[in-house]
């Protein structure tokens, strides 16, 4: 691989527009530190990286790395990529949106709307609590996560989220549902199943009816059994004994409505802009979105961190709601302050999926973002 360096597509620095009452004043992105957190690529660890800010308090963009290993060409800011676990936010969207229209209720529990789905020893598990990973529900059971031999030899396979829950669903239920906090796939599957079960429809056309074709996102999509990933901003690659092997091409039936979705930045930006300013949820359902529960996470005891759709963190004393994603030689998120003085959207393009999905570089990526 041939050394790459970082390529600053734009930095603009824009002055901040009216900011409400009280909110604090987000400072304009800093140029250095963001050329610093994405320099040094391709690397060993990651191959590329793209990233996307913007918002009232300024923009800036920029690329590192190449898009493909053997050809050396460089990322592409507008290419897709595999967004991972910020699928949730999608699913999470749409289940509250059901709910908004009172087709369900969020403490009824799934038992009533998928009879026969999760086994006859388990309690009632509310419809809330899988959009806040607080429903007990166990880990999906499958290799991928700690062999990428299995994913390799494995990626063109289809599995239903009946085949994916069934995994996880041959173990007991980890906690009482409501009373800690456990991220879980599962739990998304499931709420995937509800989507279809409750409106008849496919999980894609409930996308694009519900979100992207309001939104006007022409770039996002779930690619059903499809393993292609078309346009895209970097292939993926993973580490097998110190050889890089391509690993774009790949079914992502497994996560489903948990981790499926291909984007854009630009679309990222625009869903969590759209989102943040109530063009998908009424007020009572948004306050879901910024509430995070009362309760520990499991085995850690440390804080919840997760709302009935998002995830909130504080970087350098800036506090931004969004989510991250994680799949095979792919890993991104986008977040951005409740009033959009700032918005950030990354992809990176790490060769091992780590137990948490954030390779180092998304640290730095983050801490840049709010320095």
């Amino acid at each position: 691989m041939r050394t790459a360096v970082v390529t600053i597509i734009a930095a603009v620095a824009a002055a901040v527009s009216a900011v409400p009452a009280g909110a604090a004043t987000v400072p304009p992105p800093n140029d250095a530190a963001l050329r610093g957190a994405i320099s040094g690529l391709p690397s060993r660890e990651t191959t590329g990286a793209l990233v996307r800010i913007t918002g009232s308090a300024g923009a800036w963009s920029g690329v590192s790395g190449v898009s493909d290993v053997r050809t050396g060409a460089p990322v592409r800011a507008g290419g897709r990529f595999r967004i991972g676990s910020t699928t949730k936010v999608f699913t999470g969207v749409m289940v509250l949106q059901l709910a908004q229209e009172r087709r369900i209720d969020l403490n009824e529990s799934v038992q009533r709307y998928l009879p026969g789905v999760l086994p006859a020893d388990y309690p009632p598990v509310p419809v809330y609590t899988l959009l806040d990973h607080t429903s007990g529900l166990p880990s999906v059971d499958i290799p991928g996560l700690t062999d990428p031999r299995w994913v390799l030899e494995h990626r063109f396979e289809h599995w239903s989220p009946r085949q994916v829950l069934d995994t996880a669903l041959r173990h007991p239920i980890d906690f009482q549902p409501g009373t800690a906090q456990k991220y879980t796939n599962t739990s998304y599957v499931t709420a995937g199943m509800i989507v279809e079960k409750m409106t008849g429809r496919s999980y894609s056309r409930n996308l694009r009816e519900r979100i992207t074709g309001p939104l006007g996102l022409c770039h996002t999509y779930y690619p059903e059994d499809d393993p292609s990933l078309p346009n895209a901003a970097a292939r993926g690659y993973l580490d097998v004994d110190g050889d890089l092997v391509d690993a774009t091409e790949m079914n992502q039936s497994i996560p489903g409505a948990a981790g499926a979705i291909i984007s854009t930045a630009e679309d990222l930006d625009g869903f969590i802009t759209g989102l943040f300013r109530g063009r998908l949820l009424g007020d009572e359902m948004m306050s879901r979105l910024f509430t995070i529960p009362d309760v520990s996470t499991f085995n850690g005891g440390g804080p919840a961190l997760y709302s009935q759709g998002l995830m909130r963190i504080v970087v350098n004393g800036m506090e931004v709601w969004g989510k991250t994603g994680s799949r095979h030689g792919y890993s991104s998120g986008m977040f951005a302050t409740r009033d959009l003085q700032r918005k950030l959207v990354y992809s990176v393009n790490p060769t091992t999926k780590s137990s948490d999905g954030q390779p180092l570089i998304v640290q730095k990526i983050a801490a840049a973002a709010a320095s």
